[in-house]
């Protein structure tokens, strides 16, 4: 795959036309670019933004280029599959964290297909995306997926929950990847009893899932050398209920959004897949589901619920701290910071935009504009990625 990019990346700009020109594979949509006087560059030294508009009645991602006043829309491509709505979500439609997740290794962008039980593999060229490939998600209502270097695992919603392995070179299902989650399917409502997140840790040796409501676990399976993974997850109860969205710091250690009484929580993984948690506190407000952050170790949490991102700091004992609380469009779902540092993408599902924010030095946020990629009259909005 590594030597396929570099190869492109010679072609120049040449290639890369032809290759937008080029019908998908295995019988996805065609890879369609945006209208003519839309496609244009240059895009180095600035970073994409990737948003899914995860519409039932034909999914998108829409591609965006940062500008000194928000985001300009440089393309907007079909993902061959089409959208849900999980059963009584209101804002987050999906209700899960990393639906679209860019591989900077690879070069790879994959979205999910809620409503057609599949996933969606592009090579992307800088905003633009290429040779999509469409793969049966391994089981029902894909709501999520983790990608690292060769491997990518699917987060199935559906029935009792399970998650599917592919290579990411051959997109072969590999062998001993199948996995359920043994969750309960008759718990209501369902947006807050499918699973929140499938993650890998970041020396790649296990991956994580989080169940919300069912169970409020966090599980951790063990990924072989030849990327199956461990019979059963180790099952962890989280700190507080509704473990959702996490992401790690840099001493590697978990940093989880519970929903339930919005909480971040910090873990350490042990032993024996065991979490030992580390420090937890709440920022008094509602639905804290999302959560991404910066290499200098800021995080910024979504409340759903109370329309507001909130920003946090680890110590370092891995405790985590309030910073500020920014006010957001109605119902904040997930969200992403530029690899830069210098801004943070926010979508909000109660008003279908992106809000862009500037990071100040000590964490906090400024307004810095919006974009809406929801199509007119249509409404699913849930997935952002960055390149």
């Amino acid at each position: 795959m590594r030597a396929r990019l570099l190869s492109a990346a010679l072609f120049g700009a040449a290639a890369l036309a032809a290759a937008l020109c080029l019908p998908a594979t295995s019988g996805a949509d065609p890879v369609v670019p945006s209208p003519p006087g839309q496609f244009h560059g240059p895009w180095f030294g600035r970073s994409p933004v990737f948003v899914q508009t995860n519409d039932p009645s034909g999914n998108q991602v829409v591609s965006y280029l940062p500008t000194g006043s928000g985001l300009r829309e440089v393309a907007r491509v079909a993902t061959g599959g089409n959208g849900i709505s999980i059963a009584g979500s209101v804002v987050d439609k999906l209700a899960s964290q990393g639906s679209l997740v860019y591989d900077p290794t690879e070069g790879l962008l994959v979205a999910v297909n809620g409503g057609s039980d599949s996933i969606t593999v592009f090579r992307t060229f800088g905003p633009y995306l290429g040779f999509a490939r469409v793969l049966p998600s391994g089981g029902s209502t894909p709501v999520g997926v983790a990608v690292r270097g060769d491997l990518i695992y699917v987060l199935d919603a559906g029935g009792n929950g399970a998650v599917q392995g592919y290579d990411a070179d051959t997109l072969t299902p590999i062998s001993g990847s199948s996995r359920s989650l043994g969750l309960n399917p008759s718990l209501t409502p369902a947006y807050l009893n499918t699973p929140g997140q499938i993650g890998f840790t970041p020396d790649g040796r296990h991956l994580i899932v989080t169940t919300k409501a069912n169970g409020s676990d966090i599980d951790v399976f063990d990924v072989a050398s030849t990327g199956g993974l461990s019979s059963a997850p180790t099952i962890n109860p989280s700190a507080t209920p509704v473990p959702f969205g996490f992401t790690f710091d840099r001493a590697g250690d978990l940093v989880v959004t519970e929903a339930g009484t919005s909480n971040v929580t910090t873990y350490r993984l042990g032993a024996g897949d065991r979490l030992t948690e580390l420090g937890t506190v709440s920022d008094g407000l509602t639905a804290l589901c999302w959560v991404a952050g910066t290499w200098r170790g800021v995080f910024y949490g979504a409340n759903a619920g109370s329309a507001t991102v909130t920003a946090y700091t680890i110590d370092p004992h891995g405790v985590p701290e309030l910073v500020s609380n920014t006010p957001t469009d109605a119902g904040p779902i997930d969200l992403v910071a530029s690899p830069d540092r210098s801004a943070l993408y926010v979508e909000t599902g109660g008003s279908d935009l992106v809000e862009v924010f500037t990071i100040q030095p000590n964490g906090s946020l400024l307004p810095a504009g919006s974009v809406s990629p929801e199509l007119p009259g249509h409404s699913g909005l849930e997935g952002i990625a960055v390149g």
